[in-house]
């Protein structure tokens, strides 16, 4: 694994997915910095990555209210436990699970293991909330997927938050989840 500035050279093997999220950075002219790897499916090939990147890996986790009306991305730090409770209160909503891997293809246009705050460029309806741990604001730097798991960008927080956020009309409510031993 190599850590290369910007798009990939050839686009020809990459989906359609991924090459939407190079265009937006593009377009915006967001720096960042890119490694390729294989599938993401394991926390062994995430260390692999965390490595290379040097960058706050986030958990991302597509979630729902218990009726299915309401869809939260929750971005937080990826080592850091995740407990319903912890977050239904802060956003006034019982019963939050995860949501099924159905929803997330609809608005997201991602695939689990791909879950990615950048797959909000594909929510057009504004179906999704976005839901941001203080925590990842510590971070000068976030690693996140472009929509496929085989890539992993290493993106400025603040670009993330005042430029790429705003072009894709997503605002993130903030939260504060608890650290666990």
């Amino acid at each position: 694994m190599q850590l290369v500035k910007g798009r990939p050279e050839g686009l020809e093997d990459r989906q359609e997915k991924e090459i939407r999220v190079y265009k937006l950075l593009d377009r915006l002219q967001i720096e960042y910095e890119r490694v390729d790897h294989e599938e993401a499916a394991t926390m062994e090939v995430c260390d692999e990555i965390d490595v290379v990147l040097n960058s706050l890996i986030c958990k991302n986790l597509f979630l729902c209210n218990r009726q299915k009306t309401q869809f939260y991305l929750l971005m937080m730090p990826g080592r850091k436990i995740f407990k319903t409770k912890d977050l239904s209160a802060q956003i006034q909503s019982a019963r939050l699970s995860f949501a099924e891997a159905s929803y997330m293809e609809e608005y997201l246009d991602i695939l689990p293991g791909a879950v990615s705050v950048l797959g909000l460029m594909n929510d057009v309806n504004n179906k999704v909330q976005l839901l941001i741990d203080k925590d990842i604001l510590k971070n000068d730097t976030v690693g996140c997927h472009p929509c496929v798991n085989t890539s992993s960008l290493k993106i400025k927080t603040n670009d993330l938050l005042k430029y790429i956020l705003p072009e894709i009309s997503h605002n993130p409510i903030f939260v504060e989840l608890p650290i666990y031993d």
